[in-house]
């Protein structure tokens, strides 16, 4: 497979007739930390060296996955200028929708800050206490509102120019499923790789429930070892696999318990990647 990989993206340099090289990428999820990845992914679009045939994505890393192709069946920049649109979007979405936000004086204001830290203690009790099947009874979900109004997934369906890997925990089988391999990408397919159990409801596709895909793949990467030509795949990593000495605070652990949580299986994977490449490299396997 490594030989058939290097000979196709000789291929890709031969026939493009430029120096450019052709990569796969592999987003992780984070929640609004997603932005970080956006900026990578600015940057390596600004650049123009690397030419992208697939993104594997979980989470907000589907988002940032969708918004890229969708942008670049237009062009390097347009893709820019659509990352740029989609969180510019979430941004104003989020402030519409977080009333303590709206407050001018919140920030850096002894009584704000009291305010915000009381109002976060609120919500993760009201959270942790009942779900978003009573708390939100009609389903609603302000970032699906957004992710529609930025990308056309009809024309995406039809002309995408990468290709899109999205990873969603099946709630039923506890396994991961990915979209993509089998079936075109629609909305509800990034809701469910981004749906964070304590919040929204289930998304529910082909008679299957889903909720966010960091559980169990964050992100996937064999599709891009399977269904792609290119040797070598960029993984955009969100959540630290290190931390200096243990966390003591709630909030530290609670955080810390979320990155080990959020990077297990990318570990595994990694960790199975690298035993392969071991017996390839002692020419166990060809």
């Amino acid at each position: 497979m490594a030989g058939r990989k290097k000979k196709a993206s000789a291929a890709h340099l031969s026939a493009t007739g430029s120096q450019t090289k052709r990569i796969n990428l592999a987003l992780q999820g984070g929640g609004a930390h997603g932005a970080f990845a956006w900026g990578v992914i600015d940057k390596l679009l600004e650049d123009g060296r690397l030419d992208i045939e697939a993104v594997s994505g979980t989470s907000a890393g589907s988002m940032n996955a969708v918004a890229l192709a969708a942008g670049a069946m237009d062009g390097p920049e347009a893709a820019r200028q659509k990352l740029h649109d989609l969180w510019k979007a979430v941004s104003d979405s989020g402030k519409k929708f977080n009333p303590l936000g709206q407050i001018p004086w919140q920030s850096g204001n002894p009584l704000g800050d009291l305010l915000s830290s009381m109002a976060t203690m609120w919500f993760r009790s009201v959270t942790h206490m009942y779900s978003p099947y009573q708390l939100n009874p009609h389903n609603f979900n302000p970032l699906r509102d957004v992710l529609v109004g930025q990308v056309d997934f009809a024309r995406l369906q039809q002309e995408a120019k990468i290709k899109l890997f999205l990873a969603a925990t099946n709630v039923r089988s506890g396994k991961v499923k990915v979209f993509g391999v089998d079936e075109k990408i629609t909305a509800d397919m990034v809701m469910a790789s981004a749906c964070l159990p304590q919040l929204f409801r289930a998304v529910e596709i082909d008679g299957e429930n889903y909720w966010d895909g960091g559980y169990m793949g964050n992100p996937v990467l064999y599709p891009l070892f399977y269904h792609t030509e290119s040797a070598d795949v960029l993984i955009v990593h969100i959540n630290p696999i290190e931390r200096p000495g243990p966390p003591r605070s709630a909030d530290d652990i609670m955080n810390r318990v979320n990155e080990i949580s959020f990077n297990s299986s990318l570990i595994k994977e990694l960790r199975a990647v690298h035993f392969v490449q071991k017996m390839m490299d002692q020419g166990w396997i060809k």
